[in-house]
């Protein structure tokens, strides 16, 4: 740190000194688990990096990230370089259609994929399909009516139910959603008895 401090004086001696403490505190919890060790010593290191990782990341994001810190610096410093490519907002435009199998007592499948396609795999690029659900006496009008919802990263997905539900009928939608949160729209209401 001592180079940084000559170098880069824009960076508060406080925020240095609070770096310092950091790694102190991480190599302390590190170095023991570079031999053999208990359970115990590894808990204590995952408690060390869970209490460093913000404090490193801030930093990095505060004062490394701007000139005068130059790309040289950050491969120097073992960081990734700026990423100056704007990434565009994705709208999510593909549709998930499924189906409702019934597998035992009290579970319901839902065998998705993407609408107009016949292979059973997720959009590149997306987390899974968002499923919503709700055990109604009357089928709802609209999916914001629907107060449970899992998400589904591969098919098919098993909803469960506990067996005072047994008997009731099940109401289902499913929409993508990407990587960066967004969603697409849902796929028409399904119901289904559960067993």
């Amino acid at each position: 740190m001592i180079k940084m401090r000559t170098k880069w004086t824009y960076i508060p001696t406080s925020a240095v000194d609070a770096l310092d403490e950091a790694f102190v505190d991480w190599e302390e919890h590190f170095i023991p688990t570079q031999s053999p060790h208990t359970p115990a010593v590894t808990a204590m290191k995952n408690d060390a990096r869970r209490r460093v990782e913000p404090i490193v990341r801030n930093f990095v994001q505060q004062f490394l990230r701007w000139p005068p810190v130059t790309d040289g610096d950050l491969v120097n410093m073992n960081l990734p370089l700026r990423d100056l490519t704007r990434t565009p907002h994705i709208e999510v435009t593909e549709m998930v259609e499924f189906e409702l199998t019934l597998r035992h007592i009290r579970e319901i499948m839902v065998n998705f994929w993407e609408k107009g396609r016949l292979n059973l795999a997720k959009p590149a690029g997306y987390d899974g399909a968002v499923i919503v659900w709700d055990v109604l006496d009357t089928p709802p009008d609209n999916p914001d009516q629907l107060n449970r919802h899992e998400m589904a990263s591969r098919t098919p997905h098993t909803l469960s139910f506990i067996e005072e539900e047994r008997g009731k009928t099940v109401y289902i939608t499913a929409a993508w959603q990407n990587e960066r949160g967004n969603r697409g729209n849902w796929s028409e209401i399904q119901s289904a008895i559960i067993p």
